[in-house]
């Protein structure tokens, strides 16, 4: 059962008016089971060899034996990934499944968080056997990122993202690798689908999948502009003290980015895509629509895209499952009649109670406040026939001793019991402080078996996991109408959707299910005919059927070699040769034409021919290989450092600038001359730009080994030969054309050219005179450029950034010059990224590279400061004080970036000696004798 509301599609209504079987509820009930909803996917997909990343890094993930409820961070999300990333490892045509978390050394978490590799164990059903592989299943994998010996809550990992990301994508490429080699196959096997949960998570999805260039999927669990609002309601915290607690513009801007990267977003319901997606910039249903209609008709979008949105509730293993049945007095039938003992946790929960034998109403939830405890609480302890006719039991996580929880658990669980005592329930309330994960199929059978009722009465629910699993065990539901409970209503139709905020409707609701018997009997029956409806396998069908619908995006080039290799003898089946000098002089020699000219549309021709021959496309559609002949020198020559220095000062002027390379190249003067040590220059300047920077100071082109520019939209290469040149005027670079194909994905092109050149003029005419002109000089096919003649005039970058979203343009805002240029870009290209790319790429390990830079920079600043790369900041009042126009966040750079990683060093001044130093301390440069 999925729902695609991108598609304008109405879901259909399933189930709206259900009737009891005819046959009595006395009998046993068959197991309950769905894999026939999978024989079909079998039968077509069975020889595919997919490979699937999951993401999820925060809370404390593990296979068996799930601590839920440990905190906020280890609930329903942990056991929603867990259990996908097993099923789909189970699943015919699915190769390998890998979830990616978080590796956790501390002392206060069991040691099994710190394994790096967990294999998860298939689902016990022959239904989904098949022919298993060398590394093939499903795998918890965790990358150390942050510190080490903590355990850390999901507000504060935000610091540590692109070290994760970092250390995810040496993982992705070795298993690819891995998996290429197992399945006979030439090339590596890259992940189908880059799949992220949760915003952490799929912020990282989003750099993951734009450095392998492969799709991005993600599903957000619960939504910060959401949460926001519910918190702004409740009116207890102000916005900024919301935003310190919980980092929520942070979390907002993460789930912003992810409109802008996923092809595919899954929601559990449709009311999370038209009421909570709602609410962002990014996205806008009757825009979505709108756009797949024009795709459908070819018509064009303008450079406009959106992600899809398609709600797939979660699923559940109910292969295990066998409901007992109750006779309409409540007892429960036992066919063999045997006397086994009861589990030791229906002692645990019976011993509160003065009189067991009444129903049993059943809420299991953390001590969270969202959860809404107190209100069940106080319904029913004001409602006098609930509590005669019924018993409460409160599974609210495992706990020791109060005051040793959270500030804000233990407050509830402290106004839980102040209620107890104020209502008098003792002997009406069950409230144990341990329960084992293994223990909740028990819970529910001990609820179902006293005719219970099931209630999530959160202010909210995502989705609501835990009201499937009671129904799976027959157990009828009172769950709050805000959310996804709503969905699952309308398929399952065994129960009552209530105002949480309303304790009255709570109690009548209970109080009508557990004394109208014949009521209960059909809400029981209603939810064991349709909760195959969500099942693994009728979750894992609709998930892969999407999923297989995308377009395969990947590196392109072809890989004959191990790209650690360092032979001068060979190559790793390099796809940019010298054509590349032709392609480059080519594109320089045009780069003057404005974009939409017929000069430009020949340069277009042009470059898509050379592209295509730059990749050794022949008939047929094979690629040979062209041999390399450039000079005596093998090139790339940044694959044979042992270091790399990334320059990529931003604040400073043209002069300071050149003293700092300068002064860079005499710190590291022995280990340039060996060859250990290679240098990249990293900037928002246009190649034509640095050419001239290069000449003024007398500093040749061969000096560095690459040439990150336009803000990272374009890579570039020295050319020391000058037989590959066209004219003297042409410029000695070679430009990378694979890396165009990674960053070209969701660039609107022409169509957000044109949207830009409108919105300069609006902002020119607004003002009365010029602010923005377009600069047709430094703009390229991946870089609109534009000079800010008034930096007072023009919006903050994340502002912009807004206006760009909700027109559905989605682009990476830039600027730079101390606020006088203002640069565009592909959405997931920026200077970080292309650093991952000569990674990817060319081998060049990212942990062996040191990033150069200043106080402060343009406004992709913060991404050269992560990861797992060092990083050496230059003080001095020769940075330039960042304007207004540089507010890219909504937030503080210390909620992006940890200054207390060990791969980051300050110095004052940029002298030689003092980066000389500072190159030292990392043991790139060897110590003075």
């Amino acid at each position: 059962m999925s729902e695609d509301l991108s598609e304008g599609e109405k879901g259909e209504n399933i189930n709206e008016s259900s009737s009891v079987h005819d046959e009595s509820t006395r009998g046993r009930m068959p197991r309950i089971g769905s894999t026939d909803a999978i024989e079909a996917w079998a039968s077509q997909h069975k020889d595919k060899k997919l490979y699937i990343v999951l993401i999820s890094i925060h809370g404390l993930i593990r296979g068996e034996n799930m601590e839920l409820g440990c905190d906020s961070d280890t609930g329903g999300q942990v056991k929603y990934v867990v259990e996908l990333a097993r099923a789909l490892g189970s699943t015919p045509g699915v190769y390998r499944v890998d979830l990616l978390t978080r590796q956790i050394s501390a002392p206060d978490v069991d040691w099994s968080y710190g394994e790096p590799t967990e294999m998860l164990s298939p689902i016990n059903s022959e239904n989904f056997g098949h022919d298993m592989g060398e590394s093939s299943g499903a795998y918890i994998v965790r990358i150390p990122f942050g510190p080490r010996d903590k355990y850390i809550p999901k507000e504060h990992l935000w610091p540590h993202i692109q070290e994760f990301v970092d250390g995810a994508l040496v993982h992705i490429m070795q298993m690819s690798k891995v998996l290429g080699e197992q399945l006979g196959s030439e090339q590596p096997v890259w992940p189908v689908v880059i799949h992220g949960h949760y915003a952490d998570a799929g912020d990282s999805a989003a750099l993951i999948s734009g450095a392998l260039n492969v799709p991005m999927v993600f599903t957000g669990h619960s939504l910060g502009r959401d949460k926001l609002d519910q918190l702004m309601k409740q009116g207890r915290q102000t916005r900024d003290e919301v935003n310190a607690t919980y980092k929520i513009m942070r979390r907002i801007e993460a789930e912003e980015l992810c409109l802008d990267a996923s092809e595919i977003i899954i929601t559990s319901t449709r009311q999370e895509i038209e009421k909570q997606w709602g609410l962002y910039d990014g996205f806008d249903l009757t825009m979505a629509r709108k756009l797949r209609a024009r795709i459908k008709r070819g018509v064009s979008c303008y450079g406009r895209y959106m992600p899809r949105m398609i709600a797939i509730p979660p699923g559940m293993e109910f292969g295990h499952i066998v409901p007992h049945d109750v006779d309409l007095d409540g007892e429960e039938a036992n066919e063999d009649g045997s006397g086994s003992p009861d589990p030791p946790i229906w002692v645990d929960i019976m011993r509160f109670f003065s009189n067991p034998r009444k129903p049993m109403i059943l809420a299991l939830a953390r001590p969270d406040p969202k959860k809404n405890i107190t209100t069940l609480v106080k319904a029913f302890g004001e409602h006098r026939e609930l509590r005669n006719l019924a018993n409460l039991t409160l599974i609210m996580g495992n706990r020791d001793v109060i005051d040793e929880m959270s500030s804000t658990n233990s407050a509830v669980l402290t106004s839980i019991l102040k209620l107890v005592d104020k209502y008098d329930l003792y002997g009406q309330v069950a409230y144990p402080k341990h329960h084992k994960q293994s223990e909740v199929p028990d819970i529910y059978r001990l609820a179902a078996r006293t005719k219970g009722v099931f209630i999530n009465c959160a202010f909210i629910e995502p989705f609501g996991l835990t009201l499937i699993e009671a129904a799976a065990y027959g157990l009828p539901m009172v769950a709050t109408r805000n959310g996804g409970p709503v969905d699952i209503h309308r398929v399952l139709d065994n129960g009552i959707l209530v105002d949480p905020h309303n304790q009255n409707e709570i109690a009548e609701a209970l109080y009508k299910l557990v004394s109208d018997k014949q009521m209960w009997a059909q809400c029981r029956q209603n939810g064991l005919k349709n909760i195959h409806q969500f099942s693994w396998p009728e979750h894992c069908k609709n998930y892969l059927s999407r999923v297989s619908t995308l377009k395969p995006r990947h590196p392109r080039w072809q890989k004959s070699d191990d790209a650690t290799e360092i032979s001068e003898a060979d190559s790793p089946g390099d796809s940019l040769r010298d054509i590349h000098d032709l392609s480059l002089n080519l594109k320089l020699s045009l780069d003057s034409e404005k974009p939409g000219t017929k000069e430009n549309n020949v340069r277009r021709n042009l470059e898509d021919a050379v592209q295509k021959l730059s990749r050794g496309v022949s008939d047929g559609g094979k690629t040979e290989n062209v041999e390399f002949t450039t000079g005596t020198n093998k090139w790339p020559s940044l694959r044979r450092r042992k270091h790399i220095v990334v320059i990529a000062v931003d604040s400073v002027q043209d002069a300071d600038l050149v003293d700092i390379i300068k002064n860079t190249f005499v710190a590291s003067s022995n280990e340039r001359l060996t060859g250990a040590v290679g240098f990249v220059l990293s900037t928002s300047r246009a190649i034509s730009e640095i050419h001239s920077l290069l000449i003024s100071a007398g500093i040749e082109a061969t000096d560095f080994d690459a040439f990150i520019c336009n803000s990272g939209s374009e890579l570039c290469y020295p050319s020391s030969s000058s037989e590959d040149m066209l004219s003297p005027a042409e410029l000695p670079f070679m430009i990378d054309l694979d890396y165009h194909s990674q960053i070209e994905y969701r660039w609107g092109g022409e169509g957000l050219r044109k949207t830009l050149i409108r919105w300069a003029a609006e902002k020119n005419n607004e003002s009365g005179q010029v602010v923005l002109v377009e600069d047709e000089e430094c703009s390229s096919t991946y870089c609109i450029s534009f000079k800010v003649k008034n930096t007072e005039a023009v919006p903050p970058v994340k502002e912009l950034r807004k206006t760009m979203r909700i027109q559905a343009l989605r682009c990476h805002v830039l600027y730079s010059h101390d606020g006088r240029k203002l640069n565009l870009i592909p959405v997931l290209a920026s200077r970080s990224q292309a650093l991952r790319y000569l990674y990817i790429r060319w081998g060049v390990e990212l942990s062996n590279m040191t990033v150069v830079v200043g106080e402060s920079g343009d406004t992709d600043y913060e991404g050269l400061l992560g990861g797992v790369h060092k990083t050496i900041v230059l003080k001095g009042s020769f940075n330039a004080a960042p304007n207004q126009v540089h507010a890219a966040r909504s937030y503080t750079l210390l909620d992006v970036v940890s200054f207390e990683k060990p791969g980051i060093t300050s110095v004052e001044g940029y002298g030689s000696d003092n980066l000389k130093s500072a190159l030292q301390q990392f043991g790139i440069l060897k110590d003075s004798v």
